[in-house]
């Protein structure tokens, strides 16, 4: 082999060594910090239905649906505990992917876990979306679409969720 040929080698399996190098920091700094949890806007997307336009004028048909229904999500435990999202007719998907509504950092949810959303009869239905672990509806885990009832906690991982007024 000419010299030429045997430094081109050297350099390309440096070049290799490197690139598995920093894949292997990428992977270990992901595991260490986790994804990172935006802070959705829901006190944003609460005042939006009180600036008028047609939002406005479509929220009295859901207040009308029952009386005693439940208003607004609220995590009760985890590290999202005490973020409230209001409940306006829309699904609310849980998970950690970024573009959940409700993204959890938490090792025991997946990307996409379980999501929230109403039926015709103006019930919350739960359903988990084949995640791994799991999710709980009041210790009992979840295999079907499931209704919630007022104040009932939603395990998913470290991270419980309540629906209330």
């Amino acid at each position: 082999m000419s010299e030429l040929t045997l430094t081109v080698m050297r350099l390309g399996f440096l070049a290799v060594l490197w690139l598995f190098v920093i894949v292997a920091v990428q992977v270990i700094r992901s595991d260490l910090f986790g994804t990172r949890v935006t802070q959705r806007g829901s006190r944003r997307e609460a005042a939006r239905p009180q600036q008028g336009g047609r939002q406005g004028a479509a929220a009295p048909p859901q207040q009308r649906q029952r009386r005693g229904a439940p208003t607004k999500l609220v995590v009760s435990e985890g590290t999202l505990t005490g973020t409230t999202v209001a409940l306006q007719g829309q699904t609310i998907t849980l998970g950690r992917a970024h573009d959940s509504t409700i993204v959890l950092d938490d090792d025991y949810a997946s990307s996409r876990h379980a999501r929230i959303y109403p039926d015709r009869d103006g019930q919350w239905i739960v359903e988990d979306l084949g995640s791994t672990n799991g999710t709980y509806l009041d210790r009992t885990r979840l295999t079907t679409p499931t209704p919630i009832p007022l104040g009932a906690p939603i395990r998913i991982g470290k991270t419980v969720i309540e629906l209330r007024k």
